[in-house]
């Protein structure tokens, strides 16, 4: 998933000067968020088939993850305008590294503290990308901004890309998979005994992910970095004052409105996808294969997909306008999805991995369509559009329930209904010009 590009015109620079260092402090950090939000898709299952889950308490993992962004975003915005985006960004990377080393403990005690550890690494997140994200805009000439956000959003894909590749084989490689019947068989103190043991192979992927966070904290700190000015006039920083400004902000923009619900259901669909990924290709009928084999690889080719289509979604949209670009897409996405529902075997997993491919312009499409020459609402359409993330939370969870009830397989017509919302989206402001 793309990392929230924010309105250069909310933010300005008060110093100048060479920029290099600093944007790869600043690229670094879009890696590792892709790092740690494609983990989650290696963990579901894992925890699923320790802790004996449904698909929809598996789901909570994505509920209680992207939940913290719609939860944790205005009150980081606030913290940010109060302390600073430098100082924001360093308390951002101090507590996502602290939901890193929670992982820990969790691993010796339940799945609710499990589900804990992945709200507070989520919140630092959040308040990492309120921080971190307008340095994009102000490293450099407002003319080349489209440019390197670009750029950082290609190592953010490449981040959810390498993680499944470098660390699934490290979580799931040495665990061994017990059926329902063979864990009925278990004594109480031989469950709890498999369920640590299992849960254990979690502790040390996340202990280097919250170390590495650490380290990025302190050059965060001492790095010679811009001092960014918030153009947001004084009465506009209240919480009251924000909400009412962003109720108007969709009732003088339609199509803002109609974004906002386009990011729901496309982060929705898209997380939604890449949770049950390997669930589905451990189907007997798909592929049949164990959950490492699954996220170690096959789950990078779903996110890499994206990586590769916005380099060429980058240069496609030159030429075409992006809303047929992206009505084209989710179109695509549609057929693709029906394929890996009423099929079986390569065809059926190739189908749904192929997804990730035409995921990629979607995104930052919906996102600066929905922004489209709306004036003084550029940053309260912004603030609105990052809190529709929170559809990473409700889909998933939505698609765990329809899975219990009528089967994985079937379920993701869930997520082809969200791309056909994203598909008219894309039809009815297809006139609408590139402005880039």
């Amino acid at each position: 998933m793309a990392s929230i590009p924010q309105g250069s015109a909310s933010h300005s620079s008060t110093t100048e000067g060479n920029n290099t260092i600093p944007l790869i402090i600043v690229t670094i950090l879009f890696f590792m968020w892709g790092a740690i939000t494609s983990l989650n898709d290696v963990l579901i299952p894992h925890l699923k088939s320790v802790f004996t889950l449904t698909y929809t308490q598996a789901a909570l993992v994505q509920l209680w993850f992207f939940g913290a962004y719609f939860l944790v975003s205005l009150p980081a915005g606030m913290y940010v305008r109060s302390f600073g985006y430098k100082k924001g960004a360093v308390t951002g990377l101090v507590i996502a590294a602290v939901g890193c080393a929670l992982f820990y403990p969790a691993a010796t005690s339940s799945y609710s503290f499990f589900l804990f550890a992945f709200f507070i690494l989520a919140a630092g997140i959040t308040v990492l990308q309120v921080a971190a994200n307008p340095y994009v805009a102000v490293l450099g000439s407002p003319k080349t901004a489209s440019s390197r956000l670009t750029l950082t959003q290609a190592f953010n894909s490449l981040g959810t890309t390498v993680a499944p590749l470098l660390l699934a084989g490290v979580i799931l490689g040495g665990v061994t998979f017990l059926g329902a019947d063979e864990l009925a068989k278990l004594s109480p103190e031989a469950l709890r005994e498999y369920r640590l043991a299992e849960a254990s192979s979690v502790q040390l992927p996340y202990l280097s992910l919250g170390a590495a966070l650490l380290v990025l904290a302190v050059i965060f700190a001492f790095a010679k970095l811009p001092t960014i000015v918030d153009a947001t006039s004084a009465e506009d920083k209240g919480l009251k004052q924000a909400i009412t400004s962003n109720f108007a902000a969709m009732k003088a923009y339609p199509r803002l409105a109609l974004g906002v619900l386009g990011i729901f259901l496309y982060v929705g669909a898209e997380v939604s996808i890449g949770t049950y990924l390997v669930n589905f290709l451990g189907l007997e009928k798909v592929a049949g294969m164990s959950a490492a084999v699954a996220a170690e690889d096959y789950l990078y080719l779903y996110w890499g997909g994206a990586m590769v289509g916005r380099f060429i979604g980058f240069f496609v949209m030159r030429f075409i306008r992006p809303g047929v670009v992206l009505s084209v897409c989710a179109g695509t996405t549609i057929t693709l999805i029906l394929i890996a529902t009423f099929s079986s075997g390569p065809m059926a997993m190739w189908a749904l991995i192929g997804v990730g491919l035409f995921n990629s312009i979607m995104f930052p499409t919906i996102f600066t369509m929905a922004l489209h020459d709306i004036g003084k609402y550029t940053s309260q359409g912004s603030g609105l559009l990052c809190m529709g993330i929170v559809g990473g939370a409700i889909v998933p969870f939505a698609q765990g329930a329809l899975a219990d009830s009528i089967g994985l397989q079937i379920s993701f017509l869930l997520p082809a209904a969200c791309y056909l919302f994203i598909l008219y989206f894309g039809a009815k402001y297809a006139n609408l010009t590139n402005t880039k």
